[in-house]
């Protein structure tokens, strides 16, 4: 009996409302006010949020003033908890400030140009999408981001701003063939519940979401008659935000990276400054993956870093085409390694990562979006004169 060559993956999103997002989006926005007023500022911020109430903790090492309460209520009014219908305001909700400073342990490491912790990091890029991402991640975010604009827009009045994305995308021979389910959880108002079915949101509200929200952003050649949507599975979603679930910074790691597609060394990214290199040795494997793959070099590319506390030189690069490459992993990673400096200060510097960037990062993912400098194509060249092709 001949095996199927059918595979599928899935991956979800969710938006700038969601609890964990919100407490992304707190600690990035501090970070980059720390930045902003001092560029050396060593941050390693966590947000919590809860019914009615926002702590943000961690340490801080810095010669510039925050406005922790200040910061924290803009933000939350800015994804548009600004209203008690939603369940959580930005002009009530309480705000406790429990930051510390930096461990002088950690710091004298650091402040010999050493990583801020050890870890392990990973990057990938593949040629299936322009964003040189995988393409079930790219329509996952797609739906968020057009749920969010939606929203914004007015277009639906009813929408609150939590919600979630998930989409399966079935893949034959390595190619997609079709949306076997896209799945989204819109936070509403109660005044779409139909009078009928209270548990239930109307059925022509549902069908708006649809019309409004999922098929304007997925390829209509990957819908068809099998494919299933489901809008709020449970019936409705009234409830939301931080006063259905609590949100924490650094939750959402798969939706912050590639979706589950590779390897995830652990380490989260939001509210910490690019000493750490669980977020600036990232950012660096992804650019060099993402060059790699646009130089033709491979189809598709995933890299790999280890760093140890107070120690300036990665333990570790490698890198893996899959069996994609047209040159042999060794040869492409010894040349990258004998001309790019790894060093946390080196990344920093060849990135520019002392500049208040991060919150937009918090948002719609780290990865695949234009403006950023891990993003840019400017190795191409390089790569292609070090391996003479």
């Amino acid at each position: 009996m001949e095996k199927s060559s059918r595979t599928s993956q899935t991956v979800e999103f969710v938006t700038v409302g969601h609890p964990d997002k919100v407490a992304d989006q707190i600690s990035d926005a501090i970070l980059d006010q720390l930045l902003t007023d001092d560029r050396y500022s060593r941050v390693a911020c966590e947000t919590f949020v809860t019914h009615g109430l926002v702590i943000v903790g961690g340490e801080i090492t810095t010669h510039a003033f925050v406005d922790v309460d200040g910061i924290v209520r803009s933000t939350i009014g800015n994804i548009g908890y600004n209203d008690p219908k939603y369940g959580f305001d930005a002009k009530t909700c309480a705000v406790v400030n429990a930051i510390g400073r930096q461990s002088p342990d950690i710091a004298q490491g650091v402040d010999a140009g050493g990583a801020g912790d050890q870890g392990i990091m990973y990057g990938y890029a593949t040629d299936e999408t322009p964003e040189f991402m995988p393409l079930p991640y790219v329509l996952a975010r797609r739906l968020t981001v057009q749920q969010e604009a939606v929203r914004r827009q007015n277009v639906l009045d009813y929408l609150g701003p939590d919600g979630k994305s998930q989409v399966t995308l079935e893949y034959e021979g390595g190619k997609p063939v079709y949306l076997r389910s896209v799945v989204l959880s819109s936070q509403h108002l109660d005044t779409v519940l139909d009078p009928a079915h209270p548990s239930q949101m109307s059925e022509h509200a549902r069908q708006e979401i649809i019309e409004q929200i999922v098929r304007p952003v997925l390829p209509s050649e990957l819908l068809d008659n099998k494919t299933t949507i489901f809008v709020n599975p449970t019936g409705k979603f009234v409830v939301g935000g931080p006063q259905s679930d609590t949100g924490m910074t650094g939750r959402k790691l798969g939706i912050d990276t590639y979706g589950g597609r590779i390897p995830h060394g652990g380490g989260a990214f939001s509210g910490k400054d690019p000493t750490k290199v669980d977020r600036s040795a990232t950012y660096l494997m992804r650019y060099l993956a993402k060059n790699i793959v646009a130089a033709g070099i491979a189809h598709r590319c995933l890299t790999q870093t280890a760093y140890v506390i107070g120690q300036k030189d990665p333990v570790s690069f490698e890198l893996f085409f899959e069996g994609t490459g047209s040159l042999p992993e060794t040869v492409v990673r010894d040349v990258i390694a004998q001309n790019i400096n790894m060093t946390p200060m080196g990344i920093i510097d060849y990135l520019g990562l002392r500049k208040p960037i991060y919150q937009e990062t918090s948002m719609h993912g780290h990865f695949g979006l234009p403006g950023f400098s891990w993003e840019e194509l400017d190795l191409v060249r390089e790569l292609k004169n070090w391996l003479k092709l």
